[in-house]
């Protein structure tokens, strides 16, 4: 299987510190060879169960942007389709999913299943046939058909998703990219990043690599119009935000790159968290932030 990646310019600058393309396009391959068999076997099981339905198969996260951690990182897939799949359809398609999540990461594999006609131009919030990740494995396991019959929906996360798939996302299968995702309206992209984060004030406690990495992309964005992943994010918040972050942002880095588990001091790290959130909030009205200069709303050059 050979990528087919988007081809974007580099991400940094001497600004914000954060490697360029060249270096993510290499560990984005050396990731993607980890899961290189895996990658194919799902591949020609999803090609073999839902046939001519199928559009395309596209790699995001981690994965597709060179910061993939087996131990602690899933297998990020987008499906799409011409037309509606059968439930009988999902059905031997997620019996496959099953059988091959044995291969993958510990983390398994999350996957979204969507129509090719909401996709392009836009729809918001985003219209899902289905959806799996390891939350969801034991309801599958135990009621398939309930499942499948109530697996669908409206899901705000995949313009988020969409937009990372154009930055830099991978085909797998199927039609390019371009051909198939239209442009995500900043407006949705923009609700879709602030409803991950709004609970982060709690969230940290239970998940503070994920939240403190999030929240600095999400300011990224909103300040310099940046589309990183979560490493990246950590790697302009060492060199955008206060020293007094730092502590707690090298430690989700060292964490998010091995098998440490990060056990921080709960009031500092929920006092992080609330602090980057009056940020954010600032960010996004186009106001001054808290650190003594002005913050200018996202959509610029990035």
């Amino acid at each position: 299987m050979q990528m087919q990646q988007t081809n974007q310019e580099s991400i940094g600058g001497k600004r914000c510190g954060i490697q360029r393309k060249d270096m993510r396009t290499q560990r984005t391959k050396q990731g993607f060879l980890k899961c290189q068999k895996l990658l194919e076997e799902f591949t020609a099981a999803s090609r073999e169960t839902l046939g001519e339905a199928l559009t395309g198969i596209y790699l995001h996260g981690s994965l597709a942007m060179g910061c993939f951690n087996p131990d602690k990182s899933d297998v990020d897939l987008l499906l799409v389709t011409e037309k509606e799949v059968t439930d009988a359809g999902k059905l031997s398609f997620l019996r496959e999913v099953l059988r091959l999540e044995r291969q993958g990461p510990a983390k398994g594999i999350e996957l979204s299943m969507v129509k090719r006609e909401v996709l392009k131009p836009f729809v918001y919030p985003t219209p899902f046939e289905l959806h799996f990740s390891g939350m969801h494995r034991e309801w599958l396991r135990e009621k398939p058909e309930d499942y499948v019959q109530k697996m669908r929906g409206l899901d705000p996360d995949l313009a988020a998703h969409a937009t990372m798939i154009r930055q830099y996302g991978i085909t797998l299968f199927g039609k390019s990219i371009g051909e198939v995702f239209g442009e995500v309206p900043r407006e949705a992209y923009v609700d879709s990043i602030l409803r991950d984060v709004k609970n982060a004030g709690e969230d940290i406690a239970g998940q503070p690599v994920y939240v403190i990495l999030n929240l600095c992309r999400v300011l990224a964005f909103l300040r310099d119009g940046l589309y990183l992943s979560k490493q990246e994010g950590g790697a302009w918040g060492l060199e955008n935000l206060p020293q007094w972050c730092r502590p707690l942002i090298l430690e989700a880095l060292a964490c998010y790159g091995s098998r440490r588990r990060m056990q921080p001091e709960a009031e500092q790290a929920r006092a992080f968290a609330e602090q980057m959130l009056r940020w954010i909030e600032a960010a996004y009205a186009g106001g001054p932030g808290d650190q003594g200069r002005c913050v200018r709303r996202a959509g610029g050059e990035h």
